[in-house]
């Protein structure tokens, strides 16, 4: 008797973990690489004025934080 409902290849299932893992994975690389630097600039401009408060690290640690966040709602609804 024939197999009615034949199963994809399991290899097909592989790369397609595999795909999603390596996607996701750099969603969370570049989020990580987008807020470390800009807060990195905010200690370094700290730094360079001599400020008091950690205002340009504050703002710019904010700032990329949203534009990290963006980058993922933008990439995750590209999906759907």
């Amino acid at each position: 008797m024939a197999n009615l409902n034949p199963q994809p290849p399991q290899s097909d299932n592989n790369a397609d973990r595999m795909r999603a893992v390596a996607k996701y994975s750099g969603i969370g690389a570049q989020m990580l690489a987008t807020i470390g630097l800009s807060t990195w600039a905010g200690y370094w401009l700290d730094g360079h004025f001599q400020t008091n408060t950690p205002w340009f690290t504050l703002s710019l640690m904010l700032l990329g934080l949203f534009a990290a966040l963006y980058n993922v709602i933008r990439a995750v609804s590209k999906e759907s």
